[in-house]
């Protein structure tokens, strides 16, 4: 059982870091599929829980040849740009956001859509909560929608990623959805 957002915002960063809900690799290549039946209205997603180091920033800036040195060089970080740190990348928190969905709807789900927007700056030392509520659901053409919420919070309850997203489920009794997801037609 998910611990909800609105409790572990009361809880000390040590705390919100021990009910990290994100699935390990076996976790997830032994994963159930979850079907839209299973879903409801206000129903919480796993928190996934994030503490980016100085040195995942320096990887991150590496693997995605991103070599701005707000997000590795300290001293250009406080004294050139006066942030109060190095800064988490925009692109680290768009990778998150689609693995987060994919997770979720693995095996044999889609994560169709999402949009959100960078709203915070998040530095080493951030607990980062990866959230999502569904927010409706609907059939069409033999297939479970799930409209979402998303975001990503702060150990402090700052929203620094707030969006939406759609997903699709296969019914219980249903077809597979389709592998490249194409989108029924209106």
């Amino acid at each position: 059982m998910t611990t909800s957002l609105e409790d572990l915002l009361k809880m000390s960063p040590e705390e919100i870091w021990a009910r990290n809900e994100r699935p390990t690799a076996q976790q997830l290549r032994n994963k159930s599929q979850l079907y839209y039946e299973d879903v409801a209205e206000g129903m919480e997603l796993p928190k996934y829980i994030y503490k980016p180091t100085p040195t995942h920033l320096f990887r991150w800036s590496a693997a995605i040849e991103n070599f701005h040195r707000i997000h590795y060089d300290l001293d250009f970080g406080l004294n050139h740009d006066k942030n109060p740190s190095i800064l988490v990348h925009g692109s680290w928190k768009q990778s998150v956001a689609p693995q987060y969905l994919k997770d979720w709807t693995a095996p044999g789900g889609w994560p169709w859509k999402a949009r959100f927007e960078h709203r915070a700056m998040l530095v080493p030392g951030d607990i980062l909560i990866m959230w999502g509520l569904v927010t409706s659901k609907y059939e069409k053409a033999r297939m479970g929608f799930i409209e979402l919420e998303i975001g990503m919070k702060t150990q402090d309850g700052i929203e620094s990623m707030p969006g939406s997203a759609t997903v699709v489920l296969p019914l219980r009794d249903g077809p597979p959805i389709p592998y490249p997801f194409v989108p029924p037609e209106d």
